[in-house]
């Protein structure tokens, strides 16, 4: 008898969406994760949640309706991870005709659902303040509304959602073998000891190892897919507005620059081809090169290689904005369902669509066969998006000693969920030791917890950003403090 009803291996975004459905649906579900929660591709997303207007231009129209509602919904369950901004594309004379980006804007706004963010506008560089950061040469801009979002904490609270719903989410779990007949059977190195686990159907949902898990683990074929590598980076903060900035670059590729952690800016993303193993994937001196002349091209203080202070890389089997999904459902074996690639923003639907194609190999039931995660907040995220500064407001009304960037940091990670990592704190030494600046022992032990960190760079690079600014002592005091925590 089976275990599980599905198994997942891979915790990137697409692997615990569908762990959270299934297990809202009332299936009993367990994820192996070999690392650590979104540490693949969704460790060097572009942080967008959003429509991707320039998929008009290819004539996907109905693709962005679908990725402008997906954005709306994750706007409303998910109000402190994902946040509206204004886009802004500056019009380069060697690129696309104005005419052209205002006619797609025009139908991107009718695209959106009612009721939806701000609308486009065309904004004089000139005078307008978005244009102080620019080249003076640049006169006219478009602008719009879409939202941003950190990818690896979605990832994260998507999977802690999972487990809330009684999901079993394990990190550091390898799949080390497969053997496939009415029921699979899984071999599972769980942090040095060998389990086994029977589950009535398999998800491969492993991103950049998706092909070698078939190979060595499921002993099937090898998905056909290449494997490319995204890569960003990350310099000291180019401008002072809470802008996107949208760049056109020689190549009709989109640059962005994106406001990040309060003193930087990530600028992103590079995509190219990788030969190779992805564990070991990093971000090039050509993918540096890139994006610095990228960005170069429209910004007054010129980057340079020297400027970046941190680069990150992560890979991905390309396969198209939607992704791919096949089922594979031969007679009298139970069914693989194999997932790779999709943008951030349409990760939700596809495992609706993943639990559509594996819903009849289980019992019917009300609940199993009803979606249910559009209308579903994830943890923390009950509030609506435009009061986030009263909850940082309400945060420091109930904890005084907070810093308003202290605050703001702990909202925007944690929303209505502050508590828990604060408790009846009535000063900053109620919280313990101290990491960095403001990371507290406090919210070490939540991170481990809770959010299912191990070690330090799981916080400093995942659930959160600190390593951009944390001090190697510190950082070696924290991975010290977790060991034995």
């Amino acid at each position: 008898m089976a275990d599980v009803d599905i198994a997942i291996i891979g915790g990137g975004l697409n692997g615990v969406s569908i762990a959270r459905d299934a297990a809202g649906r009332g299936l009993k579900v367990a994820l192996f994760e070999q690392n650590d929660l979104g540490g693949g591709a969704a460790a060097a997303s572009p942080h967008l949640m959003h429509g991707n207007f320039i998929d008009l231009e290819r004539g996907h129209a109905l693709r962005v309706r679908r990725a402008l509602v997906e954005r709306d919904i994750a706007l409303r369950t998910a109000p402190h991870l994902v946040r509206p901004a204004r886009f802004v594309l500056p019009v380069h004379a060697d690129e696309r005709p104005p005419a052209m980006l205002r006619a797609g804007l025009y139908a991107y706004d009718r695209l959106a659902p009612r009721g939806s963010l701000l609308h486009s506008e065309a904004l004089d560089l000139t005078i307008h303040a978005a244009g102080h950061p620019l080249k003076r040469s640049l006169g006219l801009a478009l602008a719009w509304s879409d939202c941003t979002v950190d990818e690896s904490r979605l990832v994260v609270l998507t999977a802690m959602d999972a487990a809330a719903h009684g999901a079993a989410i394990r990190t550091g779990a390898r799949c080390a073998w497969a053997d496939r007949s009415g029921e699979w059977r899984l071999t599972i190195v769980n942090r040095g000891e060998r389990e086994t686990v029977r589950a009535r159907a398999l998800v491969n949902a492993s991103g950049a190892w998706t092909s070698a898990v078939a190979e060595t683990v499921l002993h099937l074929p090898a998905v056909q897919a290449s494997l490319g590598k995204i890569s960003q980076i990350v310099v000291k903060r180019l401008f002072d507005r809470d802008d996107v900035y949208v760049l056109q670059n020689d190549d009709r590729r989109m640059i962005y620059a994106i406001p990040y952690h309060r003193d930087f800016t990530l600028i992103g993303a590079s995509e190219r081809g990788f030969a190779g193993d992805p564990a070991v994937m990093s971000a090039g001196a050509d993918d540096v090169a890139y994006l610095c002349a990228a960005a170069s091209r429209y910004f007054r203080e010129r980057i340079e290689p020297a400027d970046v202070v941190h680069a990150v890389a992560g890979g991905y089997l390309a396969s198209g904005q939607d992704g791919l999904m096949k089922l594979d459902r031969k007679p009298g074996t139970a069914p693989l369902l194999t997932i790779i690639g999709g943008v951030t923003t349409s990760a939700r639907r596809r495992a609706e669509i993943a639990l559509a194609r594996l819903g009849s190999f289980f019992k019917a039931s009300p609940k199993s066969m009803s979606a249910w995660t559009a209308d579903a907040p994830l943890p923390g995220g009950d509030f609506s998006f435009d009061a986030l500064d009263n909850q940082v407001e309400d945060a420091r009304n109930r904890w005084a000693f907070l810093t308003e960037p202290h605050a703001r940091r702990l909202v925007e990670a944690y929303g209505t969920r502050i508590d828990r990592v604060l408790g009846a704190a009535k000063s900053m030494d109620d919280l313990g030791q101290r990491f960095g600046d403001d990371l507290t022992a406090s919210e070490v032990r939540y991170l481990m917890k809770e959010e299912f960190a191990r070690f330090a760079d799981d916080i400093l690079w995942r659930r959160s950003k600190l390593g951009l600014t944390m001090p190697r002592p510190d950082r070696d005091a924290l991975q010290a403090f977790m060991a034995t925590a």
